[in-house]
C-alpha cells in the first residue's frame, strides 16, 4: 500500500485549474473551502437553481453556476452530491457538457464500481474520499491539521490523473496526514461495510438497544443515556487515540474484564461473522446498491418511514434536553445546518 504526503504533491497543479464542486452539503462546503483557503483560484459551486445551498455557498464568497454551465466550464468536477442522485445528474447535465481532458471525480467509489456511471473515455475518472465526514474535513484543516484520504484512478485519459489527484488531496488537508492509494472497488466495498455491519449500524442497534433494556428494566432515562450513548464518544476517543488496547489500558479492571466475559454474550463471535459476511457478500455481489437504487426511484418511502421512526425515539428526546445543560457540547460543533 502506498502512502502520499505533501513533499510527495504538487499542490500548484490545482491553483490554476477551474473546479467545480458538485454539491454543497457536508463534504462539498468542506472540498471547497479548503480548496479555496489552499491557494485555489477558480472554484464554482454547481447546483441546481432551486437549491437552498445556493445561500449558503454565496454567503462564504463562493461562486454558484447550474450544473452543466459548470460542467462546460471546469477543468476537473467533483461529485460530493449523494450517492443516489448522481447517475442522473451526470447523465443529464455532465456527460455531454464535460470536454475531452477534463477529470470528473468523486469521494466515494459507489456509482463508478457498480457501473450507475459510465464516463466517456476521453476524460480522468479520479476518486479523492476523505475518511472522515466533511465537517470533520473542514474542522481538521482550520486547526492545521488534516484527514487522511483514498485516492484511486479509474480512467487515465491525460496520463497526469494521479498527479491531479494527489495535487488535490494536499489542497484539502489529506497531505497532511497521508493520501492512501487503492481503487475504486476496494474503497466502495470496504467503506460500505463498515458503514453497515460497524459504524452507523451496528454501533446505532447496540446503543438504542442497551438504551431500552435499562428503561423497560426500571431504570431512569436519563441515566440509560449516560451509559449507552453519551460514554459512547468518551470510549472511542480512546480507542481513536492508541486502539483497543490503549482504551483497556485506561478503563478500571473491572470495565475490562465486564468487556471480555459479556461483550461476546451481546455479539457472540462466529454467529456474528456470520451476519458479517452475508452484508459483505450482498455488497460484493451489487444486491444493497440495487435494493437501495430501487428504493430511490420510488421516492424512498421505507428509508423516510424508518428516519422519522428512529428520529422519534426516546433516546432522541432525552439526548436533547439532557445536552442543553452541557453546552460545552455544541460550542464550535462540526454540524452547524444553517451554514453547511
Amino acid at each position: 500500500m502506498r502512502v502520499y504526503y505533501d513533499r510527495d504533491c504538487d499542490v500548484n497543479l490545482i491553483k490554476d485549474k477551474k473546479i467545480a464542486i458538485l454539491g454543497y452539503g457536508s463534504q462539498g462546503h468542506a472540498h471547497a473551502l479548503n480548496l479555496r483557503d489552499s491557494g485555489a483560484q477558480h472554484i464554482t459551486v454547481a447546483l441546481r437553481a432551486s437549491s437552498p445551498s445556493r445561500a449558503k455557498a454565496e454567503a462564504e464568497g463562493l461562486g454558484v453556476m447550474d450544473v452543466a454551465a459548470a460542467a462546460a466550464w471546469c477543468d476537473l468536477i467533483m461529485f460530493t452530491m449523494p450517492d443516489e442522485l448522481q447517475a442522473s445528474t451526470y447523465q443529464e447535465h455532465v456527460h455531454d457538457n464535460l470536454r475531452e481532458g477534463a477529470a470528473v471525480a468523486f469521494a466515494h467509489g459507489l456509482n463508478i464500481h457498480f457501473n450507475l456511471i459510465d464516463p466517456k473515455p476521453g476524460v480522468d475518472v479520479v476518486m479523492i474520499a476523505p475518511k472522515g465526514p466533511g465537517h470533520t474535513v473542514r474542522g481538521e484543516f482550520l486547526k492545521g491539521g488534516g484527514v487522511p484520504c483514498l485516492v484511486a484512478v479509474n480512467n487515465d485519459a491525460t496520463g497526469t490523473a494521479l498527479e491531479l489527484a494527489l495535487s488535490y488531496c494536499s489542497a484539502i488537508g489529506g497531505g497532511r496526514s497521508g493520501i492512501i492509494e487503492t481503487d475504486f472497488q476496494e474503497e466502495c466495498e470496504t467503506d460500505l461495510f463498515g458503514e453497515q455491519a460497524v459504524l452507523c449500524g451496528g454501533l446505532v442497534e447496540l446503543i438504542r438497544c442497551g438504551f431500552e433494556t435499562l428503561v423497560e428494566a426500571g431504570y431512569a432515562p436519563e441515566m440509560a443515556y449516560f451509559e449507552c450513548l453519551h460514554e459512547v464518544k468518551l470510549i472511542v476517543d480512546l480507542i481513536y487515540e492508541g486502539g483497543i488496547a490503549n482504551m483497556n489500558y485506561s478503563i478500571s479492571n473491572t470495565a475490562e474484564f465486564g468487556e471480555y466475559v459479556s461483550g461476546p454474550r451481546v455479539l457472540p463471535y462466529e454467529e456474528t461473522k456470520q451476519r458479517m459476511r452475508a452484508i459483505l457478500a450482498d455488497i460484493q455481489t451489487g444486491r444493497f446498491t440495487s435494493e437501495w437504487m430501487r428504493e430511490c426511484q420510488i421516492g424512498q418511502p421505507s428509508f423516510k418511514a424508518i428516519r422519522r421512526r428512529n428520529d422519534a425515539h426516546q433516546i432522541e428526546d432525552v439526548g436533547r434536553r439532557l445536552r442543553e445543560m452541557m453546552p460545552w457540547i455544541t460550542e464550535g460543533k462540526l454540524v452547524d445546518q444553517s451554514r453547511n
